[in-house]
């Protein structure tokens, strides 16, 4: 079984650049899909599209019991150790538990039907809509759980090639369908886009792992660690679903729809830019910081290597949203958005510190640590919650931002503190050197955006995005393959004049 080095800053750059332009890519796509969509099927037509998917991505994550993340864990262990008949079964292991999910979701989402009409819609009976989406629950189960084989196997360019086929399918099976069907195309779109997905990934997987029925109710008691750890996983992601919601009852309360529509656009527009860089994080470094999460050189240095490339990625990119703010949020949004900017700009360094924490917090989910991975989250949605309702109520819009960025603050502190203690984890001298030349850029940003001079305002933030970017291009040229050819070029050249 043939494996990549993974452990070089070229890996890590290669595929956060590529895995991030994927979803740069899925963006752009989306708001194109969604024009379009929009145009075909109106408002309310929108509403059901989002409605129903809603319900199914809810329905899916409450029964699938974690395993597209949990299974990534031991899958890559076993596949780092090269005992291909231990990993041979467990990759069995989680097919049969897989299954099991796919089965569980399709009878919970047919028998919640009258349910979920009820309290969805105060308008006509949908129970049957719910009971044809039991097919997209259950497929979207076995796709969830032959991701994670390919994660933990580290088949990275299938992985990218799958989510760069899926949105190009999504796109060409919504629209002749909404185009001729109009709102009756909804349901059998979301289930062929489900049915898609999942025959891309097992086209895949199964090419790897053959697929072997017998037996396959017999391994369900051997995947008890992978369900405990992704069950505490769908309970943090409850958690965190609940913070959320309990945040906008509690603006729509204390500002009205209004208030809840500017949050939701400054929130989206701060973390999904930043997402970019840290979507290869699942996908990619936890898989590696499984197999050396019990080797401590080797995991603090996993982890201290993707903090690096993340914080060099992020930053130029994080300064320049700053800067750009006032002109991002109006020409996505609208000019009644502009109370936003204020909001974001100061929530966008809630995101310098997530390129720090998140693969810190990673840890305990590598180490199959359940308990303390949900406790941790849990006191994050707490201080979020609380934050962002003291922050609203004495400043405003503006309180929230600040909030946002006081409550990553925190969990940065306590993720760390337990990571120090628990497996002797501690910073690296070049992650705090590239945060301290990084982050005071990114400060200086944000105080040049109170300047009223626009020659002052454009020149000086041109000059701390331009400097954050040469910063983070020489030091990841130097630490790649490029500098190190480079190197090699001129010596070779040196000793030949010396000849």
């Amino acid at each position: 079984m043939k494996k990549d080095r993974s452990d070089s800053y070229d890996h890590v750059l290669k595929y956060t650049s590529i895995f991030g332009g994927v979803q740069g890519l899925n963006l752009l796509i989306g708001l194109v899909r969604n024009k379009i969509v929009a145009l075909l099927l109106g408002p309310a037509g929108m509403g059901l599209v989002s409605l129903f998917n809603t319900s199914v991505n809810f329905l899916s994550q409450a029964t699938n019991l974690g395993i597209s993340f949990s299974a990534v864990r031991n899958v890559s262990e076993l596949y780092d150790k090269g005992d291909e008949e231990q990993l041979t079964h467990y990759v069995g292991v989680v097919r049969a538990w897989t299954l099991l999910t796919a089965l569980l979701g399709m009878v919970v989402c047919a028998l919640l039907g009258p349910v979920l009409s009820n309290y969805t819609f105060d308008w006509g009976d949908h129970t049957l809509h719910f009971v044809l989406l039991a097919p997209a629950v259950g497929l979207m189960a076995i796709t969830g759980g032959e991701t994670a084989i390919l994660k933990g196997a580290r088949q990275l360019k299938a992985l990218a090639v799958i989510q760069l086929y899926n949105v190009f399918i999504a796109l060409l099976v919504a629209i002749p369908i909404y185009y001729f069907f109009g709102m009756s195309g909804i349901v059998p779109v979301i289930v062929l886009v489900a049915l898609a997905a999942m025959v891309l990934t097992i086209r895949h997987s199964y090419r790897l792992f053959p697929l072997t029925l017998s037996r396959l109710w017999r391994r369900l008691s051997d995947g008890k660690d992978m369900i405990r750890l992704g069950v505490a996983f769908v309970f943090a992601g409850i958690l965190g679903s609940g913070a959320e919601m309990f945040i906008r009852s509690y603006l729509n309360v204390e500002g009205g729809l209004d208030v809840v529509g500017f949050y939701n656009a400054g929130f989206m527009i701060t973390v999904t830019y930043a997402s970019m860089v840290f979507t290869s994080m699942e996908t990619d470094f936890f898989p590696r910081l499984s197999a050396v999460c019990r080797q401590r050189v080797e995991m603090r240095k996993t982890v201290n290597r993707q903090i690096e490339v993340a914080i060099l990625l992020a930053s130029p990119m994080l300064c320049m949203l700053i800067v750009g703010m006032p002109f991002i949020i109006p020409l996505l949004f609208s000019s009644e958005f502009e109370s936003v900017v204020e909001m974001a700009q100061v929530a966008v360094f809630s995101m310098y510190i997530k390129a720090i924490s998140l693969p810190i917090s990673y840890l305990t989910l590598a180490r199959g640590d359940s308990f303390a991975f949900l406790l941790l989250e849990a006191v994050f949605d707490v201080v979020m919650v609380f934050f962002v309702a003291w922050g609203y109520h004495y400043w405003g819009l503006f309180g929230t931002g600040l909030a946002l960025s006081s409550a990553y603050l925190v969990d940065i502190l306590l993720v760390y503190l337990y990571a120090f203690f628990r497996y002797g984890y501690h910073v690296s001298y070049p992650v705090l050197q590239y945060v301290a030349m990084q982050l005071p850029l990114g400060i200086a940003a944000y105080v040049v955006t109170k300047v009223d001079n626009d020659f002052v305002y454009w020149t000086l933030s041109g000059i701390f995005c331009l400097v954050s970017l040469s910063i983070s291009i020489s030091i990841l040229y130097q630490k790649t393959a490029l500098w190190d050819a480079l190197k090699t070029k001129l010596n070779k050249k040196l000793r030949g004049n010396n000849d």
